[in-house]
C-alpha cells in the first residue's frame, strides 16, 4: 500500500511539472471576462496564447515567479498583434489588448480618428448588424475595419454617441508598447497612463493565437445542457485570432 501511494504521488508530481512547463514555455489558456476587445473577442471566449512568440520573462511563469531577470529569446512583436500582458499598475493582472504603438512611435486621437506618426489610420465602416456590449449592456456602436501602417486589418467599434474624440500626444518610450482595446470606448488601455499606460517588453506574456472554446454566458450556464444551442458559440471554436 505504501509503495502504491508513493508511486501515485510521484506520478502526480511529474504531471504537475509537465503541466507547468507546457503552461510556461508553450501554451497557456486564457478566458475573456470583459467586452473591451469586442467585436474581435467576446466575453466567454477561451483562447490559447503562445509563450515563445516574444521570448520569455518572469511573467511567463505561474504567479510571475520565473527565475529570469530580464527577457530572453526576445522577438519583436508586430503592430496589430493581440497580446496578453501584465498590467504595469500591479505587474500581476492579465490584460489582453491590441498592440498599436511600438518604441519611438507617436500616437494621438484627433476628432475621433487615430493618428500614428502623424498619419491617419484608415478606417472604413462595416455594413452589417453587430451588437456591441460595454459591460452587461448593449451599446449602439459603429463597427469599422481599421488598417495599420504595416497593412494589418482588424475590426473596431466606436460608440455612436459620446465616443472618445481627442487625446494628448503619446510618445512610446524605448522598450515599451502602446495598446488599445478594439472596443475603443469601453477599454482601459494605454490611453490611461495612471492605470495601464506604456507596457514594458518584460510584461508581455504571449500572443493570442486562436479561440478553442466559447460560451455566451449571457444566455445561461454551460451546465444547462438543454440550453446548449443558445449557450455554445460553435462557430467560434478553433477560430484564429486576427
Amino acid at each position: 500500500m505504501k509503495k502504491i501511494i508513493i508511486d501515485n504521488l510521484i506520478t502526480i508530481i511529474y504531471a504537475l511539472i509537465i503541466a507547468v512547463l507546457i503552461r510556461s514555455l508553450l501554451l497557456q489558456p486564457f478566458y475573456i471576462p470583459s467586452s473591451s476587445m469586442e467585436p474581435s473577442l467576446l466575453v466567454g471566449d477561451r483562447l490559447f496564447v503562445t509563450k515563445l512568440s516574444y521570448g520569455y520573462s518572469k511573467h511567463s511563469f505561474p504567479f510571475s515567479l520565473g527565475p529570469i531577470k530580464n527577457r530572453i529569446l526576445f522577438s519583436e512583436p508586430n503592430r496589430g498583434d493581440v497580446i496578453v500582458f501584465k498590467t504595469p499598475a500591479d505587474n500581476r493582472t492579465d490584460y489582453i489588448k491590441r498592440l498599436v504603438g511600438v518604441p519611438d512611435d507617436k500616437l494621438q486621437f484627433i476628432d475621433g480618428n487615430l493618428y500614428l506618426n502623424d498619419v491617419q489610420i484608415l478606417k472604413s465602416k462595416v455594413v452589417h448588424k453587430s451588437k456591441i456590449y460595454c459591460g452587461k449592456s448593449p451599446v449602439e456602436s459603429f463597427v469599422f475595419k481599421e488598417k495599420l501602417l504595416n497593412g494589418k486589418e482588424y475590426l473596431t467599434s466606436y460608440f455612436k454617441k459620446g465616443s472618445y474624440q481627442n487625446s494628448d500626444v503619446f510618445y512610446v518610450p524605448k522598450d515599451h508598447y502602446f495598446f488599445l482595446g478594439d472596443n475603443r470606448d469601453c477599454s482601459k488601455d494605454s490611453r490611461f497612463l495612471a492605470s495601464v499606460g506604456f507596457v514594458h517588453k518584460d510584461n508581455l506574456v504571449g500572443k493570442a493565437q486562436f479561440i478553442f472554446f466559447s460560451t455566451n454566458i449571457r444566455e445561461g450556464s454551460i451546465f444547462e445542457i438543454w440550453n446548449w444551442k443558445k449557450i455554445l458559440r460553435i462557430e467560434r471554436f478553433f477560430k484564429k485570432i486576427n
